[in-house]
């Protein structure tokens, strides 16, 4: 299984820190490098890979930096290939990277970005999921459709309940507001909040979240065609 480490960067971002059961090491949307460098450091490591789940700065921001320090090699989306800059392996729905001794799984879930991806390390039931599911919610649709990140959705809630979700970043406070207003009536969420409110009073993150306790709160997974979900992302976007 690989080692996950949250990294707290820039704002609300979150990167994330992997280190496989033989050594190897990634970092995932590194939107600076300082505080990846300082991790590295901290704890004698070496970076091997860089991965990106779509091309926006502050996801990328520090690709070129890592890969200059430690000559890593950037993993991101094929379909991106012309918006994020020296990528050395690019994949696709259905590829496999293997990290050391781990194996994620490639899913495209374009609509917050035209190419954005997953990766979904099945032994690790484990998937990063960038700007496209949050906590509660899900990214602004950007460059795609809400058919779209509909369909991404069906992919991911296809994963086993168990499935940790690593997300982009520290939204869930504000999502839960706008769940809340629009799902009154469910105590699976209201007892979330509690927890989340405890954990953000003491600074704690609340990543990652699991796939069963998105499918009981999060309202837009919950959205029963991209219809629905359409008009559920517009009333969120003027929230």
């Amino acid at each position: 299984m690989i080692d996950i480490q949250i990294i707290p960067i820039l704002k609300d971002n979150y990167t994330y820190l992997l280190q496989s059961s033989c050594g190897t090491v990634a970092v995932l949307d590194p939107g600076e490098a300082g505080p990846v460098i300082e991790v590295l450091n901290a704890q004698g490591l070496n970076l091997d890979f860089i991965l990106n789940t779509h091309h926006h700065w502050d996801h990328t921001d520090g690709n070129a930096a890592l890969k200059r320090k430690y000559s890593a090699k950037i993993v991101a989306p094929e379909k991106e290939g012309a918006l994020i800059k020296n990528i050395d392996i690019a994949v696709k729905e259905g590829d496999i990277f293997t990290l050391g001794t781990e194996r994620a799984q490639i899913i495209e879930t374009p609509g917050h970005t035209r190419g954005g991806i997953c990766f979904y390390f099945k032994d690790s039931a484990a998937i990063f999921t960038g700007d496209t599911l949050f906590s509660l919610g899900c990214g602004r649709l950007f460059e795609g459709t809400a058919q779209d990140m509909f369909n991404g959705f069906q992919k991911i809630m296809a994963l086993p309940d168990e499935t940790m979700i690593y997300c982009g970043h520290e939204y869930t406070r504000g999502n839960a507001g706008f769940c809340l207003a629009h799902d009154r009536s469910n105590e699976d969420l209201k007892k979330r909040i509690e927890q989340i409110k405890a954990l953000r009073a003491n600074n704690q993150p609340t990543i990652p979240t699991s796939l069963a306790m998105e499918k009981k709160t999060n309202i837009f997974i919950r959205a029963k065609s991209a219809e629905e979900f359409a008009a559920l992302r517009l009333k969120k976007d003027n929230f």
